[in-house]
């Protein structure tokens, strides 16, 4: 098939998928009328939704169901359904797909459970049933799933007992149970959906196709998620980085443990990724992430109600000094701060609000304030220049007004493009107030912190979006070489480079790597150290012993032969101890390198999303201190400073005390070296420069010590 032919594919795919939310028809293949079953509910919701296309029950059980005719099959149905809703037990699924195939249905939503989520004999079930959806090119959301809706068709084609309200916020999770839970609570959170989506196990729709057909949806200002994993990471970081410039992407990720991987194993039987990979996926293509399914509700909330702010400068507007000083917390720990009200402002807050009051930032109003008060002061602070959001605090005091006061609040929020958060603190005492702000679009938090939180990820995706596209940097390499040596290990029936190796792979790439000599005997020692000069280093060689220094393989220091000709015998007598059935290949000769700050320089390959690279504080302690940084390959030179600029130590490269600052722009140049090159060689699973030696005022970077693994 040539491109325009993929083209055509691919657009006819995406159609069918837009479709299922927008049937002309539904054929419901498993359809009841018996109190508590699956076909019973769905067939209910999709008639109690307003929907105003054909209904077909089938089911050769019944003549009629719920007052509608019912077809014993979909082979007797009097046209072709654009959407099939299959509700019978998994044996017969596979039999169901291949009549609606044949009679030309293109849609099928399969509600049925048995499939791989339940083990091996799943497993093969689902395998067949792709074969059969791939040979009639129907496309499945699911099986084992919940269903789907879309309230502005309308249609709610699940079997959960609550429909979604209608709203802006679209949302789709591999969990069904999670489903009705969301709908359960979204009621109390004040969340409306455009459209509800259970993927289910995900044989053939997922995460992806779902964010493209939700990225066109009119109806559609904010795409949320529940994921466990993703079908094909590589596609996904293609489609999420397209779709979050045009529309918010939040997503709570599940199955980031180890315990929780395994869960999710037994659970959808989706394989989870790292999460440190997920972080830095979620990170290069703009996906705000939910640590909790309470901050997924509170983040769609402010996604779906107002715009981010332009800038980091919050004003607070309060009745109670408490709440306004840990909102002031809150901001600076968020890497916000209390915009600085300019003159023309606290002048009219004076001359406006009782001489007790507050006319600084926080502005307290104090609690005898009624709606008047507070109109004052909002309008005061969204006036100013030097404001870019602002959080109003209520808490219901004798004298409180709260429907009175939101209403004054909304009033002020529709005349400003600001961004506008409230926290009215007083539970059921201000419900009608909250019901007053949601209609008019401003989010409102039961305590300031939430206010605060959801305005700093607000502002991060605001970020995200203002970064302007950066250009990846190229270095000349020797390819050819790199591949040589890798090559040769391959022939030998290894898949490890000793040092001696790797150091050539990276040399081939321009790291700069220590001078080192590989010695397979004492003379040779002797020789290569007289010839480096004195002090140097001394390892072992074996392809069998990785870790050097944990079985006393390495000695530094050595200023004279004397002391050299003891190491040798130290190093290889402990490597024999240790390790009796090791191939000793004799021992590496090193350059001393002068005094420096250590990095660890690695990468592991993600089995979804590629190369991770990873930069931290190196030596012997980067598993015990763990400040490390993460970003996936390829990354541009902005990426790979901003990967350094994290570390805690980042401050210690910097020169911390009247310290020589260490040559940061090598650093940076080293990780690009090696972005390219594990982007280049596509074999490599896993590589460690540990340490990367930096050198102080400008000196450049050495590897020290190397390792890189090949996949199997």
């Amino acid at each position: 098939m040539g491109a325009k032919g993929h083209e055509r594919h691919a657009g006819r795919r995406f159609k069918l998928l837009e479709e299922l939310f927008k049937p002309a028809s539904v054929a419901v293949i498993g359809a009841s009328d018996k109190p508590g079953k699956v076909g019973t509910v769905v067939l209910e919701n999709i008639i109690k939704s307003g929907y105003t296309g054909k209904v077909f029950p089938v089911n050769p059980s019944h003549e009629r169901v719920m007052g509608l005719p019912c077809y014993p099959s979909v082979a007797r149905l009097p046209e072709v359904p654009e959407l099939a809703m299959v509700i019978v037990p998994a044996p017969a699924v596979q039999s169901v797909i291949e009549e609606c195939g044949e009679r030309g249905v293109r849609g099928a939503v399969i509600i049925s459970a048995g499939f791989k989520e339940s083990g091996r004999e799943g497993y093969r079930r689902e395998a067949e049933l792709r074969r059969a959806a791939e040979k009639y090119d129907i496309r499945v959301l699911g099986p084992n799933c919940l269903g789907l809706a879309d309230t502005y068709t309308p249609i709610n084609a699940t079997f959960a007992t609550r429909a979604p309200a209608v709203g802006r916020v679209a949302f789709m999770s591999q969990s069904g149970a999670l489903c009705t839970a969301v709908l359960s609570m979204s009621e109390e959170y004040g969340l409306g959906f455009s459209r509800f989506i259970s993927l289910g196990n995900k044989m053939d729709i997922d995460e992806s196709d779902m964010l493209e057909v939700l990225e066109a949806d009119a109806n559609t200002s904010v795409i949320s998620a529940y994921l466990e994993g993703v079908s094909d990471g590589k596609r996904f970081l293609e489609v999420a980085s397209r779709v979050s410039r045009t529309k918010p992407v939040v997503v709570f990720k599940a199955g980031i443990t180890q315990a929780g991987a395994r869960a999710v194993s037994s659970h959808t039987g989706t394989l989870a990724g790292s999460e440190n990979a997920y972080v830095a996926a979620f990170r290069r293509c703009g996906v705000v992430r939910a640590e909790t399914v309470e901050e997924l509700y509170a983040l769609c909330r402010g996604f779906s109600s107002q715009h981010p702010p332009k800038g980091t400068n919050v004003a607070v507007v309060t009745n109670a000094g408490g709440p306004g000083i840990i909102t002031s917390d809150a901001l600076e720990r968020s890497g916000l701060s209390l915009a600085a009200l300019g003159e023309e402002t606290t002048q009219r807050l004076r001359e406006g609000l009782p001489e007790a009051a507050s006319v600084y930032n926080p502005v307290d109003v104090l609690g005898d304030a009624g709606e008047d008060r507070y109109r004052l002061a909002v309008e005061c602070v969204l006036a100013d220049p030097g404001v870019d959001a602002l959080i109003v605090i209520l808490t219901p005091q004798a004298t409180t007004r709260a429907k009175e006061t939101a209403l004054a609040l909304a009033a002020c929020a529709g005349e400003t493009e600001k961004t506008v958060l409230a926290a009215f603190m007083g539970g059921a005492e201000v419900a009608e107030a909250e019901a007053v702000l949601r209609k008019a679009n401003i989010p409102c938090f039961q305590y300031p912190e939430d206010a605060v939180n959801v305005l700093r990820r607000m502002k991060e995706y605001r970020d995200f979006l203002s970064r302007r596209a950066d250009t990846q940097v190229r270095f000349d390499a020797d390819k050819g070489k790199a591949m040589k040596v890798m090559d040769a290990v391959r022939a030998q029936g290894r898949k490890e480079l000793i040092e001696v190796e790797a150091r050539e792979v990276l040399s081939a790439y321009g790291l700069p790597v220590a001078r080192t000599v590989l010695a397979t005997n004492l003379e040779e020692c002797i020789k290569a150290a007289r010839g480096m000069g004195y002090p140097v280093v001394v390892k072992i060689a074996s392809p069998q012993i990785l870790h050097k220094t944990d079985v006393g393989g390495v000695v530094v220091g050595i200023e004279n032969t004397d002391d050299l000709i003891t190491a040798y015998e130290r190093v290889t007598s402990n490597a024999r101890r240790f390790f009796p059935s090791a191939e000793i290949w004799g021992v590496l000769v090193q350059e001393m390198l002068p005094p420096s700050h250590e990095l660890i320089l690695g990468m592991n390959r993600d089995r979804q999303f590629g190369p991770l690279l990873m930069v931290g504080l190196g030596g012997i302690y980067v598993e015990v201190l763990k400040d490390v940084s993460f970003r996936l390959a390829p990354v541009s030179e902005e990426e790979a400073r901003d990967m350094i600029r994290e570390l805690k130590s980042y401050w210690l490269l910097r020169g911390a005390r009247g310290e020589s600052p260490a040559d940061i722009d090598a650093a940076v140049e080293c990780i690009l070296r090696v972005s390219q090159m594990v982007t280049d060689f596509e074999n490599i699973s896993e590589l460690d420069i540990n340490p990367l030696r930096v050198l102080e005022n400008g000196k450049g970077c050495l590897a020290a010590d190397a390792r890189i693994v090949l996949e199997e």
